[in-house]
């Protein structure tokens, strides 16, 4: 897909979807604009764009600040003046090492022959741990697209794309109810804004990964053994997690000429059908 000249403001561009994203639209000629709230992930991220050629605006921002947001698109706009995508990757994800210990906990309740019990995960979550969740993962989106729409509404165009996740569509997540509450917000976000500005010719839709194989869910899947993984294919029916190219491209086509509104894709190998 060629996006040549068009301007791509991507947040979260660390190892993971957010920098293969970044890549994927450098290769189709648009110019980025990436955020991050760690520097070395933000240049690491500048780097592979500016190695395919692209144009690259690096802006160090916690998308859970209001502030932080508005500032970073006053550098946008005295950069660019428009903005044409908005991808909003950035997210706090479940990857502490309690969350390891959580997730293995309930992949083992879900495929060995253990005793219905509760998993007592919410009663042991502290409002700090909850809080911090939705700072990131729903009010930055918010943030986020309430800065991009003041450009694209003036512009009677543009494109968003919000990274939800299948945490928000089932209990695959489990292990982490506030992770997956505040992707379920995302998604009722997304579409309630995709009906109101559709009218404008602008297109809101949802990306809804399953298991993303990246360098981080890799090395987890590394430390918990050979029988752990086995039992984690067994609950996925293609057998594998997506790649970062194949999420990527999804991305870039929800980014392009499409008659989809409000819609949340959900690639993710048959986990949740």
């Amino acid at each position: 897909m060629n996006f040549q000249g068009k301007i791509i403001l991507i947040t979260g561009v660390g190892p993971g979807l957010g920098k293969a994203c970044a890549e994927a639209f450098a290769q189709a000629e648009a110019k980025l604009v990436i955020c991050d709230v760690n520097d070395q992930n933000l240049a690491d991220a500048k780097n592979a764009v500016e190695q395919h050629g692209a144009e690259c605006l690096a802006i160090q921002c916690d998308v859970s600040s209001s502030s932080q947001v508005s500032h970073m698109f006053e550098q946008l706009i005295q950069r660019y003046g428009t903005l044409d995508v908005l991808v909003n990757n950035a997210a706090l994800t479940p990857t502490t090492d309690l969350d390891t210990q959580r997730r293995t906990i309930l992949y083992d309740y879900n495929a060995l022959p253990e005793p219905r019990r509760s998993l007592s995960f919410t009663s042991s979550i502290t409002d700090a741990e909850w809080e911090k969740y939705w700072g990131v993962n729903v009010n930055g989106v918010f943030y986020c697209m309430r800065e991009a729409l003041k450009l694209m509404e003036a512009q009677g165009s543009g494109h968003i794309v919000n990274i939800a996740s299948i945490a928000g569509l089932s209990s695959k997540s489990a292990h982490s109810p506030a992770y997956s509450a505040t992707k379920g917000a995302v998604i009722a976000l997304t579409k309630s804004v995709a009906y109101e500005v559709a009218g404008a010719n602008i297109f809101v839709n949802a990306l809804a990964p399953g298991g993303v194989a990246t360098p981080q869910f890799n090395q987890y899947l590394e430390t918990v053994g050979e029988e752990a993984c086995n039992r984690l294919w067994q609950s996925v029916p293609l057998g594998r997690f997506g790649t970062l190219e194949e999420y990527a491209s999804t991305v870039l086509y929800l980014s392009g000429e499409h008659y989809l509104v409000g819609q949340v894709i959900s690639p993710n190998g048959g986990i949740v059908i």
